[in-house]
């Protein structure tokens, strides 16, 4: 599922550093990495565009990308504000290179993110906390491990979701 994000995030800075522009043909991946070029595809509706990765997210569980306005037009998904994709990668570096985590929490209040950290530190290796400055509030995500790979970290989410109880997602670690 893709969805899409427009204001408030427009005119703010990316992941990879640069100011979102909303009409603009680009993205949020939490794998991918940046500046990979990838054909997105509405299931619905057959349309489909090319957006270029420069974010991270989407931090839903089920969505796999989230699109600029200008994408989710092209795709005739703004209304629906969802969509059933398929993604293919036309270019960039590997996505199965480089180090991934997994993250398992974000928190408004960094006393919080600090007692989930305390508590997987017992078992897991490394915990951190990342924060992350929103249109929200900054927030303190409490990420696990650095991997080698997407599927040694999807074991590691599997792992968590299992045993610790909490809703994991798999994010490259972008260094």
């Amino acid at each position: 599922m893709a969805s899409w994000y427009g204001v408030p995030y427009h005119g703010r800075r990316a992941s990879n550093g640069e100011i979102y522009d909303m009409y603009k043909l680009t993205a949020a991946h939490r794998t991918l990495p940046f500046e990979s070029v990838v054909r997105v595809t509405n299931l619905k509706n057959g349309r489909h565009t090319e957006v270029r990765i420069n974010d991270r997210g989407p931090f839903v569980e089920n969505r796999v990308i989230d699109l600029s306005l200008a994408a989710a037009r092209e795709l005739d998904m703004v209304t629906s504000g969802i969509a059933p994709v398929r993604l293919e990668l036309l270019s960039g570096p590997s996505p199965l290179e480089g180090h991934f985590t997994v993250q398992v929490g974000a928190f408004l209040v960094r006393e919080n993110a600090e007692k989930l950290r305390e508590r997987l530190q017992q078992r897991y290796q490394p915990v951190f906390v990342h924060e992350f400055d929103s249109p929200s509030g900054l927030f303190y995500r409490v990420r696990v491990g650095r991997l080698a790979s997407p599927e040694e970290a999807r074991r590691l989410a599997e792992e968590l979701r299992s045993e610790e109880g909490v809703v994991p997602f798999v994010v490259r670690l972008d260094e």
